[in-house]
């Protein structure tokens, strides 16, 4: 390599002696693109070329910085929502019954002119009406097992001297009985003629007719006091049978 750099650098040299008469004439032009060509040759088989070009010494490397990460953009918590406090469910049909106005009679709740309705007692049984032997009631009633009808027994006299109608129904009459302070039971629906609760009918002049309220207690049951709650008014109220 060494001997190819000294041929080119001689050939170099005898190309630009322009005195020699075997060199065939060249141009300006000429002449300067073969002295590059040999100049670049002779850099390309130089070994220490490369090293003497720049020296590295003393330099040091910028450090390159390490990619920094785009911030992670906090996602804000969204707060929970505030759970609805459940109202307690009390029971307070049994403070209403007991804070009731008393009603001082039926035919005063119900604004039933010309007529008295009277309580005369009570009686227990197991069937209602009672049968009476050879006679076939057109209706009848029967305790369920463990239980007993306890039957109310109401008079309902006309005052005057003319025949007075009664539509209990039209008053929208209904009633619960409370036996003994426990919770108060509706009254039984009957088809007996003379249940007051359905009571339908004409009461003679100077007369009276009986009729009945049913509901059922338990059997043994000795009734000590009886509430009797009277409904269809703007207000419920309570007649202290006993």
């Amino acid at each position: 390599m060494k001997k190819a750099s000294i041929l080119l650098c001689s050939m170099a040299a005898a190309l630009l002696m322009t005195g020699c008469a075997t060199v065939p004439d060249l141009t300006q032009s000429e002449t300067e693109l073969i002295s590059e060509y040999a100049v670049g040759v002779l850099l390309k088989y130089d070994k220490g070329h490369g090293r003497k070009l720049v020296d590295t010494t003393g330099y040091e490397p910028e450090e390159e910085e390490p990619e920094q990460e785009p911030p992670v953009e906090e996602i804000p918590e969204e707060p929970e929502p505030e759970q609805e406090e459940t109202p307690e469910v009390v029971d307070v049909s049994q403070d209403e019954e007991e804070t009731q106005p008393t009603a001082s009679s039926v035919e005063q709740y119900y604004g039933i002119p010309n007529i008295m309705i009277s309580y005369t007692g009570w009686e227990m049984a197991d069937s209602y009406p009672p049968q009476t032997e050879g006679e076939v009631p057109y209706f009848t009633m029967d305790a369920s097992n463990g239980m007993q009808l306890l039957v109310l027994k109401f008079n309902a006299q006309n005052l005057t001297g003319e025949d007075q109608s009664m539509n209990m129904m039209g008053y929208q009459a209904t009633f619960r009985v409370s036996v003994n302070g426990e919770a108060s039971k509706g009254a039984l629906a009957t088809m007996l003629v003379n249940d007051m609760q359905t009571f339908d009918g004409v009461i003679p002049a100077g007369s009276s007719v009986d009729m009945v309220s049913i509901v059922e207690v338990p059997q043994g049951t000795n009734p000590n006091t009886i509430d009797f709650i009277l409904r269809g008014g703007e207000q419920d109220g309570t007649l202290h049978l006993q």
